[in-house]
């Protein structure tokens, strides 16, 4: 094994070299950070050697990922919160859901010509909520109540196909609808139903 030969005193760096050397170093450093590390890290490319390089677009291209990618995280978190939101939301939607759902459904069909009655036997002030929807022709009908010399008309139609709405009742007694099919066709009725009722009378 061989020895290494000391350096001569004359054959070291002096000072001035030294911070020449320094100098220089870091001058590069720079030049390197500007010239490559900019485009190629975040797409910034102020002498344009980076373009040229084909540094500035790769650089361009990371600064979109990463923006792709904190939009998706910050979706996901905004996910996080809507879908425990939506939980909620969805109890309260459940709940009205079910104080709204109807409480009958009548369905019945009439021949051309033929007709009946359908009623909901009410105290008085109590309220009735509907809705109708006749399907394969056109229907007539009379929204009507008596009961002994009180009677009321609560609406009429002719030649209809749909109806919706509530009403009030004046007096006891039975509310309701009588109908007649004036078509040449048969049809059907779907009556849907939600108030305060006993009971649902039908009368041909």
């Amino acid at each position: 094994m061989y020895n290494a030969p000391q350096p001569k005193l004359e054959d070291l760096p002096t000072p001035s070299q030294l911070r020449r050397s320094t100098i220089i170093a870091a001058i590069g450093a720079v030049a390197i950070g500007v010239m490559v590390y900019l485009p190629a890290e975040y797409g910034t490319d102020p002498t344009g050697v980076g373009s040229i390089l084909g540094l500035t677009e790769m650089g361009e291209i990371k600064q979109q990922l990463a923006a792709e990618a904190e939009a998706d995280r910050l979706l996901d978190a905004a996910g996080d919160t809507s879908s425990v939101l939506d939980d909620v939301f969805g109890l309260f939607v459940s709940a009205a859901h079910a104080q709204e759902a109807w409480q009958d459904e009548i369905i019945f069909t009439l021949a051309p010509g033929e007709s009946t009655e359908i009623k909901a036997t009410m105290e008085q002030g109590a309220t009735l909520t509907y809705d109708w929807v006749a399907t394969g022709g056109r229907v007539n009908f009379d929204l009507h109540a008596h009961a002994g010399s009180d009677a009321v008309t609560y609406e009429t139609g002719r030649g209809q196909t749909s109806g919706e709405g509530s009403f009030e009742t004046p007096f006891a007694g039975d509310h309701g609808w009588f109908w007649r099919n004036r078509d040449d066709v048969e049809l059907t009725v779907t009556l849907q139903l939600r108030g305060s009722y006993s009971e649902i009378v039908r009368s041909e």
